[in-house]
């Protein structure tokens, strides 16, 4: 297993700087799928996270429980409702996103699964799945096959064991993970110390981050960091690659300031600006 470590060397052959002629319609327009009532606060923070990583426009679709919310905390995002007060029961908008991030703070009503499973089957749009839309996923891999090739799913360790099964080493972890992406032609973010993505047989090995990111939220930003990123014209791997070299640079930036313990998922929003800097300085 030799991965390719992902450094500012293999950052900067990705990243492209922004065309000082560009506008916001062609910045992209991302769509943040999720919510549910009491996790209003999951699409919250992946939308305002979409933005900052510079995406054009940002809607969020979410119950209705949560379009006042998202309303006044992120002025910035457009809102689009389900019909449904307290989960998401039926997916459809229409608008045109140029990506999808679909998952945090979703849940797993029945209705909700129905309504992920509709999606699935006319989606032609570049996506991101997420928290409970892979245990979704887990409980119906027959579903897998429906997913567009180099679809990017971003499973912490226990949603990565929901879908590949369990392993009794590292080396059978990456084997089942190279398998899985094999099989159904995706894109594994397997989060953790260090996140790993796993692209076919091809291992990267991010070498940004710290613990501080062990936090509530930490991966919802992230998920809105690669869909904006995929809104951006960014190839799949390329916005997974990235998108998880400046999630991680955040909390490297922000630990002088914050320390360990008091590092919280908006601190990496707050600090997505830096990191893009970091990359225009040549040092």
């Amino acid at each position: 297993m030799n991965p390719i470590y992902i450094d500012k060397k293999e950052i900067l052959k990705r990243y492209k700087p922004i065309d000082k002629h560009t506008h916001k319609g062609i910045q992209g327009h991302a769509l943040l799928i999720g919510g549910s009532y009491g996790k209003i606060g999951a699409v919250c923070l992946s939308s305002k996270a979409a933005l900052k990583t510079g995406c054009g426009l940002v809607t969020a679709f979410i119950p209705k429980c949560g379009y006042e919310i998202v309303q006044i905390s992120i002025p910035e995002v457009m809102v689009l409702s389900d019909v449904q007060e307290k989960f998401i029961s039926n997916i459809t908008f229409d608008i045109v996103p140029q990506a999808i991030g679909i998952g945090p703070g979703i849940g797993q009503e029945q209705a909700t699964q129905k309504a992920f499973h509709e999606f699935l089957k006319s989606n032609k749009t570049p996506l991101v799945i997420d928290a409970d839309v892979l245990n979704i996923l887990s409980k119906n891999k027959e579903w897998l096959s429906l997913l567009s090739p180099k679809t990017i799913i971003t499973p912490h360790p226990k949603e990565l064991e929901r879908l590949i099964g369990k392993w009794n080493s590292e080396l059978e972890k990456f084997e089942k993970a190279m398998a899985f992406s094999k099989q159904y032609q995706l894109i594994i973010v397997m989060k953790g110390a260090p996140t790993h993505i796993i692209d076919g047989d091809t291992i990267y090995e991010n070498t940004t981050g710290n613990a501080a990111l062990a936090t509530a939220g930490s991966g919802d930003v992230l998920t809105g960091m690669i869909t904006s990123l995929l809104a951006q014209s960014y190839e799949p791997i390329n916005a997974a690659i990235l998108g998880v070299y400046l999630h991680g640079l955040t909390a490297d930036i922000a630990l002088p300031e914050t320390g360990y313990q008091s590092f919280i998922a908006s601190d990496v929003i707050a600090n997505i600006g830096k990191a893009y800097l970091s990359l225009e300085n040549k040092d």
